[in-house]
């Protein structure tokens, strides 16, 4: 299992070529991924874009194999523009959320990804699906808006890369396109972030000026 090939790599967790069909996604730090499984077969169920689950083995979970870039490779290559990413991103978040709720959910909850965003999104030859569920629960859609919009922003106010502009223009359309409410549980979403281990010191420090854009965007 360790000469695997490595084909991607995320926050916390790294994803292994199993051929041409599948790949492997293993948490790096352990854990659970059954509960990942059942969130991506209960939205596939009902129709929603998500690659297979093939198997679940505690910290490993073997999934259909994408045929294509993420979002954020496409936009970067010019390959797909702003406006139809930032549509895209938005009609998908909604259609997440206008899924029946789960059994146990309260009545108002929707399955909500928590880390919607570009990087999360793969454009393949059956149409863009929805990848990392792994932060996937039930609750409030306005916050799974909110999150998404703090994620972006996130990279619209930061400078090192070059990428602040495209990320600007794409928050600002998905602002516009999304059907939630990105203010409403704008606090929760900053504090959610705030409190996620994977963020850097610099990244923290962005979060003051992101909420400060989405505020004056949406």
């Amino acid at each position: 299992m360790d000469r695997l090939e490595l084909v991607g790599s995320g926050r916390d967790a790294d994803v292994f070529s199993l051929g041409a069909d599948r790949v492997l996604r293993r948490y790096r730090q352990g854990g659970d991924a059954t509960r990942e499984a059942e969130i991506m077969a209960f939205v596939a169920g009902h129709g929603y874009p998500v690659p297979a689950v093939y198997d679940v083995d505690g910290a490993d979970l073997v999934m259909e194999r994408v045929d294509g870039p993420t979002m954020l490779v496409a936009l970067s290559e010019g390959t797909l523009g702003i406006a139809d990413a930032a549509r895209t991103l938005a009609q998908l978040q909604d259609r997440l959320h206008k899924l029946p709720g789960r059994a146990g959910a309260a009545s108002a909850d929707r399955v909500i990804h928590l880390d919607f965003h570009p990087e999360n999104v793969m454009i393949g030859s059956r149409g863009p699906m929805v990848i990392d569920w792994r932060n996937a629960t039930d609750g409030a859609a306005d916050l799974d808006v909110a999150l998404s919009a703090v994620i972006i922003a996130q990279v619209a106010v930061d400078d090192r890369d070059g990428r602040a502009a495209l990320a600007l223009a794409l928050l600002a359309d998905f602002l516009e396109h999304t059907e939630g409410d990105p203010l409403r549980l704008l606090d929760q979403a900053v504090a959610r972030r705030r409190a996620n281990r994977t963020m850097t010191p610099t990244e923290l420090d962005l979060l003051v000026p992101a909420e400060a854009i989405i505020r004056k965007l949406a």
